[in-house]
């Protein structure tokens, strides 16, 4: 089409490699977008006369009408989402030629990826409302269950299953928080930064910018058309999202095995297997922890690609999307299937607390309760410590245990603390601020309800 200084048209292998539609055609719509303020701009501050400007809106709407249509079918020969617009605009009302005056495809992609951008990632941010809100409901409905706490993957210490449950209500609103910083650092209108450096036509990027619902224009011509910041923070912000999932699902994948057994997931969320009838197995969970590798790579993938570029477009950036779909998508999806997996898991509190028996979880309690009657902990920890190595070499759990032989290893032993060695009553004495006690994680359950 437009050959300028070259007398001879690209070739169709060239075409083929260079087109983008397969990667920016899905911004089709806010590509109009973006040229909808650009040319109402260019009215207002009399670059084009009110006349033209309001033919090229007529112009674009009807280009707008025909995509949501599924009417116009964009051409690799004309490369991207940008061209192939401006080329049928440009059929229906020849005025179309003017509409890219002061602008360059530069600033145009990094406004409309902006505009595409911000509009899946608010949409996200309700989908994890729905997350965090599912989270805050197995914490209501689990608050009284008792599990075992792992640390090393081994038992620590009893906890409440809403307990459990809030802990990762408070990592995936430190998620949300990521998900903010993203949208807010995207929220400068790129328009008017034009290949470089600006415009010699007197444009108002101010008037732009507000008619496209961003803070303030991008304040340098330069960094604007190199800036990928706002998509590296969006790729850490579902990087880390990612590891978070991948490790809940890790989580209740283990739980839900025979040798722990009580987490009981969802049999719609699971599957069986070709040979072996009696399998249930946790295909969702995994499926989510294995895309988690999928979503880093896309972060690494466009820190890699940045690294080498000089100041400021370089043809690699039109790569910077194609990783960003895949992760927004795949971002989307598990957000939504985990929340419905979530609110339908069930938890054995009888096969849980059975573990609890066998082991020396209240070690810990044990050890605090010298501690009240002034024995040192460091002294404490040990004089617990030689009562568990006893208890192992017999074959004892400390449940097992009568006040006498309490008193023969733990000679401050009474009967007050016989009272305390139940996993019940350990979790209600943790009453610390952010602690597993019941009344502390009702606290928590209020406050998170609020913060929603």
């Amino acid at each position: 089409m437009w050959h300028g200084r070259f007398t001879q048209n690209t070739a169709k292998t060239v075409q083929d490699f260079t087109q983008s539609l397969d990667i920016d055609w899905r911004m089709a719509e806010a590509d109009i977008e973006g040229s909808l303020a650009h040319v109402k701009m260019l009215g207002k501050t009399g670059i084009l006369s009110q006349e033209e400007s309001a033919k090229i809106e007529e112009g674009l709407m009807k280009v707008l009408d025909e995509i949501k249509s599924g009417k116009f079918k964009p051409s690799e020969s004309l490369e991207d989402v940008h061209m192939n617009i401006e080329a049928r605009l440009t059929e229906i009302e020849p005025l179309g030629a003017k509409l890219h005056t002061a602008r360059s495809r530069n600033d145009q992609v990094a406004t409309t990826t902006r505009l595409y951008l911000r509009k899946r990632l608010k949409a996200l941010r309700e989908n994890f409302r729905d997350l965090l809100n599912v989270i805050v409901s197995n914490a209501e409905r689990h608050v009284d269950i008792i599990i075992p706490g792992y640390t090393h993957l081994q038992q620590a210490q009893p906890v409440s299953m809403g307990h459990y449950w809030l802990s990762w209500f408070e990592a995936f609103h430190r998620d949300v928080e990521r998900l903010d910083f993203a949208l807010d650092a995207l929220n400068e209108c790129p328009l008017g930064a034009g290949a470089l450096a600006g415009s010699t036509l007197p444009i108002d990027r101010f008037m732009t910018s507000e008619a496209l619902g961003f803070k303030r224009p991008t304040g340098n011509s330069l960094d604007t058309v190199a800036n990928r910041d706002y998509m590296t923070d969006y790729h850490y912000f579902a990087s880390v999202f990612m590891i978070h999932i991948s490790r809940l699902c890790t989580d209740l994948i283990n739980w839900n095995t025979q040798e722990f057994g009580f987490v009981v997931l969802p049999d719609e969320f699971c599957t069986g297997s070709s040979m072996m009838p009696q399998k249930k197995n946790p295909d969702v969970l995994e499926l989510a922890r294995g895309k988690a590798g999928q979503v880093i790579g896309h972060l690494v993938d466009l820190m890699i690609t940045l690294k080498g570029l000089p100041m400021t477009y370089n043809r690699d950036l039109q790569e910077d999307k194609r990783g960003l779909w895949e992760s927004l998508d795949t971002v989307e999806a598990v957000v939504k299937i985990i929340a419905e997996l979530l609110s339908k898991v069930e938890i054995d509190e009888k096969l849980a607390l059975s573990g609890l028996e066998k082991g020396y979880s209240l070690a810990t309690d044990i050890a605090e309760y010298l501690v009240m009657k002034s024995v040192p902990f460091r002294e404490a920890h040990a004089i617990v410590g030689r009562l568990v190595g006893w208890c192992i070499a017999e074959g004892l759990s400390f449940s097992d245990l009568t006040l006498e032989q309490w008193r023969e290893h733990v000679p401050q032993a009474d009967e007050d603390m016989m009272k305390i060695l139940s996993a019940r009553e350990s979790v209600k004495r943790r009453n610390s601020y952010g602690g597993t006690g019941f009344k502390q994680v009702r606290q928590q359950i209020e406050k998170n309800t609020h913060i929603i």
